[in-house]
Parts: C-alpha cells; sequence; structure tokens
C-alpha cells in the first residue's frame, strides 16, 4: 500500500482558503484520484503534524473534491474530538461530515483506553455484507464493558454540562496566560484555538534541559519538536491554567537567559 502526501494547509483558522492550498488539493486529486481509496486529515488542527490550525474552508473543499472524484474522507478526531477546539467535533467548523470518523482518548476522559471508528450507512453495510459478515479486528481488550461504561459516562457528563461556555473561557486564559511569550527570544509564534495553546520555538527544544525544568514548576508539560503544547482538561479553573502558562512562560524565559 502506498500513500500520497500533500503540502500542510497554509490558509490560518480566521482566513479563506488560499489559492495555493486550493492548487495543491485540486492537483493531488486531478492526478491520484483514481489510485485514492480514500483522503485523511486532522480536521482544523494537525496534532503531531506541527499543532496548526489551518482554515475550515479548506476542510470543506477537500469534502468537495471527495464527492467530485469519489474518494473516501477519513478524518481524525482523536485529538480534536469532544468539544476539544470549541465544536463537539470539528469538522463542524466547515459544516461537514466525513465518510469515517476516528474518536478516541477523550472518548473515555482519559480515564481508560478506548477508540471508536465511526461510518457512514453505506460502508458499514459493506463492510457487514463482505465476507465473512464482519469487520476482522480485535485487539484483546477491545471495547471491554469497564472501557464502554466509563465512555458512555464521560460523554453523558460532558453533554450534560456547558462544556461550550468552559472551552471559551479555557481559550481566553491560555490567550492571556500565553501571550508574553511572544517577547521571549527564540519563540516564533503563540497560538490558541479552543481548550489548546501553542508556542511554537524557533528551533526544537532541548528535552534534557527543558522537560526537569516544567517539572521543577510541579506540572506536567510533553513538549515536542519545536513546541510547547496545552490541552488542559475541561475541569480546569482558571488558578490551574495561570499556573501551567507562568510554568511555561518562566522556563522558555529562564532557558533563553
Amino acid at each position: 500500500m502506498s500513500q500520497v502526501f500533500i503540502d500542510a494547509p497554509v490558509s490560518g483558522f480566521a482566513e479563506e482558503l488560499s489559492e495555493i492550498d486550493r492548487q495543491n488539493l485540486d492537483c493531488a486529486f486531478q492526478q491520484y484520484a483514481d489510485e485514492l481509496a480514500a483522503f485523511i486529515l486532522e480536521p482544523v488542527v494537525q496534532g503531531a503534524g506541527g499543532m496548526r490550525f489551518y482554515s475550515p474552508a479548506y476542510l470543506k473543499y477537500a469534502r468537495q473534491l471527495c464527492d467530485q472524484y469519489d474518494v473516501l474522507l477519513i478524518t481524525d478526531e482523536i485529538a480534536t474530538g469532544f468539544g476539544r477546539t470549541g465544536k463537539l467535533f470539528a469538522c463542524q467548523h466547515a459544516g461537514i461530515s466525513p465518510d469515517i470518523m476516528c474518536v478516541g482518548k477523550a472518548l473515555t476522559g482519559g480515564y481508560m483506553t478506548m477508540a471508536a471508528t465511526l461510518t457512514t450507512t453505506e460502508i458499514s453495510d459493506g463492510i457487514s455484507h463482505g465476507s465473512p459478515g464482519v469487520f476482522m479486528h480485535g485487539p484483546t481488550f477491545m471495547a471491554n464493558p469497564l472501557a464502554c461504561s466509563v465512555a458512555n459516562a464521560s460523554i453523558d457528563l460532558l453533554l450534560n454540562s456547558n462544556w461550550q461556555g468552559k472551552v471559551s473561557l479555557l481559550e481566553i486564559w491560555l490567550k492571556d496566560g500565553l501571550k508574553a511569550c511572544k517577547k521571549i527570544p527564540g519563540v516564533e509564534d503563540v497560538r490558541c484555538l479552543g481548550a489548546i495553546g501553542v508556542v511554537e520555538l524557533s528551533k526544537p527544544v532541548n528535552m534534557k534541559s527543558l522537560q526537569p525544568a516544567i517539572v521543577d514548576q510541579g506540572v506536567w508539560i510533553r513538549p515536542f519538536g519545536k513546541l510547547v503544547y496545552l490541552m488542559p482538561p475541561f475541569i480546569s479553573e482558571k488558578i490551574h491554567v495561570d499556573r501551567l502558562t507562568s510554568a511555561v512562560r518562566h522556563v522558555l524565559t529562564a532557558l533563553e537567559n
């Protein structure tokens, strides 16, 4: 099995679809549509790809091209699902539905390992009508009763709470707490979306010095590459977010000095 990669979107979250992004998508589909089974992406937020926040218009146009060329659209909502970006699912920023959606992590509130794959009825029927009649998978502890119970409880807690209001507050607190990082030498960008705060440096972080320094501040943050990022739980109060952002400011300032 081979994969086709295209350049990361350059259209920012609050921007319209750029001509560069439009051309990249057009060229990829025109050239490879007959070979593609599906187009896979993380909607609106590229996680391990650099914590980039890109335009919902990009996602909407990708949906249009998938329909036009009869290619499945698969979205990875493992990091963005269940309210993290301010919408219940990041796809909703673009007003689209994927053919296949992958969810996990927040499905159980992070308390137990569990993931799920959601599909359209057409795809589900296609899987079920094939031989031997089911989708042959089955890690040993897949969908065990305890994990399913935890997932149900977590989803009920989320949907019965004012999670939209809380995520809006988290975004405000993260922006307020991280904006001073823009003045620290070596910081290239600071960006926040929903309950996600990112400080991007001009060069990869030195994990040997950065991680212990963060722990010394009494918090646990997991940087990677050039990024120091925060994704606090929705139960966090301002005092918790302030402590996280203060630790980031303190450590990055100390390391640069």
